[in-house]
C-alpha cells in the first residue's frame, strides 16, 4: 500500500486511501480522452507513446478496489478491512511515488551510506541540455558522469594535500526531471561523502573528512564541469545553443517533442493558448528575475552548481529527511485544487523571485506536463558512485562503517505486508548473514533493491502509524488472503455494495466552441 494519502502521525487508526476523490484523479479521468483525442488532432493521428497512455491509464486503477485487494483481519474481533493494491508506476502517481521515496530512502540509510558526513551537490543545466537530456538516458547518463567525477575528484585533490594520497569518496546520484512548477527539468542531486575513505596501515578504513568548500571552489569546480560538458557535447555533434540537425525524440514521437520542449520552458503546448507561458499568479511584471547565489553556490550561462546542504555524521534523521526530499514524486496531492470553473491551481512549495505563489492550468495543460514528466521504462533514476558503486572494491568496508551492524536490527518487527505489493517473503533474522558466514557471502555487492520492507514497518517507520492494529479491539490484524481472481472480486465488492468495476476514461469532448456543423433535425 503505497504512502500518500495515509493518516499522519497520531491519527487514531488507519484508512486505507481513497484516489477517485483526489484532484488529481479526477482530472485524468475526465480529461485523458480530450487529452490524447488532441495530440492525435495535432500529430495526424500519432498520437502519445505507448508507455506514456499507459501511465494514465493504469493511474485511474491505483488504489481502486476493483483492480485487486488483500484481506486484513483481526485475530480478536474478526474485524475485516480491505486495502487495494497500487498501480506500481514511477510517473507521476504520488502514491507510488510517496512508497518508493520513503522505501529507498530508508534503504540509503540503512544499508548504504556510512556513519559519516554527507553533503548535497545540486547540478542544474541550461535548458537546451534539459530537453536533450530528457529522453537521451545514455547522454544523461553521461554528463552526469562528467559532474560526478570532477566533485570526486575535487576531494580527492583536497585530501592529498592534507597528506592523504590514496582517497577515495562515493556518492549517489538521484537524477530528477521535475521542477517546482511542474517544468521538465532534468537535474541531478548527488548525496556525496563529505571526505574521502583511506586504507590504514593495518588494512582498515579509515574517514578523512573534508573541510567545507569556499564560494571560490565551487565557482571553480561549475567552470571545470561545464566545459568538460561542452566538450562531451562537441565531441557527440550537439551543441547546446543550437537546435542539433536531428532530433531523435522527434522522430520517434512528434507530439512528445513538442509537449517536452513546452515543458521546458514553462509554456504551454496545446490547446487556444498554445505557445503562451503558464499563468502566474501573484507575480509581479516588472521584478527583475533574480538567481540565487547563496552559500556555495555558483551560476555560469544556464549551468548552477549548489553544495550548501550538509549532514552530520550521526544524524540519521536529517540523512533520512533529505533523502527523501531528493526522492520525492513531482506531484503532491494537497498542493493541487480545482476552481469553480474546472482550472487546475498548483500552490508553489517556495514563492518564486519575481512573486509567484501559484500556477494555473487548463486541465489539458496539467496532463500535458505530466506526460512530459513520465521517464522512460527501464531506466535507472538512482545511480551510486565510486567506493559506494555496484561492486567497487572496498564498498563493505565502508558501508558498515558505523555503530549499526546490520541494517534488519533497526527495523520493528516484519509484518506481513497488505498494501500495494502482494505479500512477500522476508529473510529471517536467522539467514541474514553474520561474521561466521563463509568468506564468498562476505564479498562486496552492490546496493541491493530495498524488497523486503513490509507495508506496515514502512508506515510505522514514516508516520508513526500502527496500520495493523484493529480500530474495533486493539488487537492485531494480519493479512488472510490476496484476491486478484475477477469473479472472486466481484462477488465479494458486489455484496458489500461496493463498485465491481475500475473507473474509466470519460469520452472525449468536442473543443470548446465547437458546433454541430450537421444538426439532426430539418433547417
Amino acid at each position: 500500500m503505497p504512502l500518500a494519502g495515509a493518516p499522519g502521525v497520531g491519527a487514531a487508526s488507519y484508512e486505507p486511501r481513497a484516489m477517485e476523490g483526489t484532484v488529481l484523479h479526477r482530472v485524468v479521468r475526465e480529461n485523458f480522452e480530450t487529452f490524447r483525442a488532441e495530440i492525435a488532432a495535432r500529430t495526424d493521428g500519432g498520437g502519445l507513446p505507448q508507455f506514456v497512455e499507459r501511465e494514465f491509464i493504469d493511474f485511474l486503477t491505483c488504489g481502486v478496489l476493483s483492480r485487486g485487494f488483500a484481506r486484513v483481519r483481526c485475530e480478536g474481533c474478526a474485524f475485516e478491512r480491505l486495502v487495494p493494491f497500487s498501480c506500481k508506476r514511477r510517473g507521476f502517481c504520488p502514491s507510488c511515488g510517496g512508497r518508493r521515496m520513503a522505501e529507498l530512502a530508508a534503504h540509503l540509510v540503512d544499508a548504504v551510506l556510512p556513519h559519516v558526513p554527507v553533503r548535497q551537490w545540486v547540478l542544474t543545466l541550461p535548458y537546451r541540455l534539459r530537453y536533450l537530456l530528457a529522453w537521451n538516458h545514455q547522454l544523461c547518463r553521461a554528463v552526469l558522469a562528467v559532474h560526478v567525477r570532477a566533485v570526486l575528484g575535487f576531494y580527492r585533490r583536497r585530501a592529498r594535500r592534507r597528506g592523504v594520497p590514496d582517497g577515495r569518496g562515493g556518492a549517489v546520484t538521484v537524477i530528477q526531471r521535475f521542477g517546482g512548477g511542474l517544468q521538465l527539468n532534468v537535474h541531478f542531486h548527488s548525496l556525496l561523502l563529505d571526505g574521502v575513505f583511506a586504507e590504514a596501515a593495518d588494512g582498515t578504513l579509515e574517514f578523512d573528512p573534508a573541510d567545507p568548500p569556499s564560494e571560490e571552489d565551487v565557482a571553480r569546480l561549475l567552470a571545470t564541469i561545464r566545459r568538460r560538458v561542452l566538450r562531451l557535447l562537441a565531441r557527440r555533434g550537439l551543441a547546446v545553443e543550437d537546435a542539433p540537425d536531428g532530433d531523435p525524440l522527434a522522430e520517434e514521437s512528434p507530439a512528445l517533442a513538442g509537449i517536452s520542449s513546452a515543458a521546458v520552458q514553462g509554456r504551454v503546448a496545446l490547446g487556444p493558448r498554445a505557445g503562451a507561458r503558464v499563468i502566474q499568479i501573484g507575480r509581479e511584471p516588472d521584478a527583475p528575475w533574480v538567481t540565487s547565489r547563496g552559500p556555495c553556490q555558483a551560476h555560469l550561462e544556464g549551468f548552477d552548481l549548489h553544495a550548501a546542504i550538509t549532514v552530520a555524521a550521526d544524524d540519521r534523521t536529517a540523512l533520512e529527511r533529505l533523502a527523501r526530499y531528493v526522492l520525492r514524486p513531482p506531484v503532491a496531492q494537497d498542493r493541487l485544487a480545482l476552481t469553480p470553473d474546472g482550472q487546475v491551481l498548483l500552490s508553489l512549495k517556495a514563492d518564486w523571485a519575481d512573486g509567484t505563489t501559484h500556477l494555473l492550468f487548463e486541465p489539458i495543460e496539467f496532463l500535458e506536463k505530466l506526460a512530459a514528466l513520465t521517464p522512460r521504462p527501464r531506466i535507472n533514476l538512482v545511480i551510486y558512485h565510486g567506493i559506494l558503486a555496484p561492486h567497487a572494491r572496498a564498498r563493505a568496508q565502508a558501508v558498515a562503517r558505523g555503530p549499526v551492524t546490520s541494517s534488519t536490527q533497526q527495523r520493528p518487527p516484519v509484518a506481513k505486508e497488505p498494501g500495494a505489493d502482494a505479500p512477500r517473503q522476508t529473510p529471517e533474522p536467522s539467514r541474514v548473514s553474520t561474521p561466521e558466514a563463509p568468506p564468498q557471502e562476505s564479498r562486496p555487492r552492490g546496493p541491493e533493491k530495498p524488497r523486503d520492507w513490509a507495508w506496515a514497518d514502512l508506515m510505522r517507520r514514516v508516520f508513526d502509524l500502527d496500520v495493523l492494529a484493529c480500530p474495533r479491539c486493539g488487537g492485531r490484524m494480519s493479512v488472510i488472503a490476496t484476491i486478484e481472481a475477477g469473479e472472486v472480486m466481484r462477488m465479494i465488492l458486489g455484496h458489500l455494495g461496493l463498485p465491481t468495476e475500475p473507473p474509466k476514461p470519460l469520452p472525449a469532448r468536442s473543443p470548446p466552441g465547437a458546433h454541430d456543423l450537421f444538426p439532426d433535425s430539418p433547417a
